[in-house]
């Protein structure tokens, strides 16, 4: 899906990005301002991904994972289902750590299901070796 780099709330997630590990908080900041001043889907989308990575619970960071999977899925654009398998993989995640095993195997499995949008390597092997290794840990 392609980003303008010129939007705003795309701007905020990329300095937010950038500032991540070495200052959590004020990239929290950022991911804030974006989604307080996002207006359609896709900023919404984008804004709640990178939130989920900075909340202080499972229950919140599933929550966020959540409300991202749910604007992907609204957004009418088919480049959009190559972030199917990460957001599915990471609500899977949530409900793992929350200990909801069939939701996670739910989500694992949907992850699974749209792994072939991903390139084969790099970001596409690690985050199809991230929903095998969830299947695993889950089918015992």
């Amino acid at each position: 899906m392609p980003f303008d780099p010129t939007n705003p709330v795309i701007q905020l997630c990329a300095k937010g990005i950038e500032i991540e590990a070495e200052s959590p908080d004020q990239a929290k900041g950022l991911f804030l301002q974006a989604w307080s001043l996002a207006a359609t889907d896709v900023e919404k989308f984008t804004a709640a991904h990178y939130l989920a990575r900075h909340q202080d619970s499972a229950t919140e960071k599933l929550e966020w994972d959540l409300r991202a999977l749910q604007l992907a899925l609204q957004i009418q654009d088919e480049s959009i289902t190559s972030s199917y398998p990460s957001l599915y993989l990471n609500v899977g995640k949530g409900y793992e750590d929350l200990g909801d095993i069939e939701q996670a195997k739910h989500h694992y499995q949907l992850a699974l299901s749209y792994v072939h949008h991903l390139p084969t390597e790099g970001y596409g092997k690690m985050i199809k070796q991230g929903v095998e290794s969830g299947l695993k840990r889950l089918i015992i």
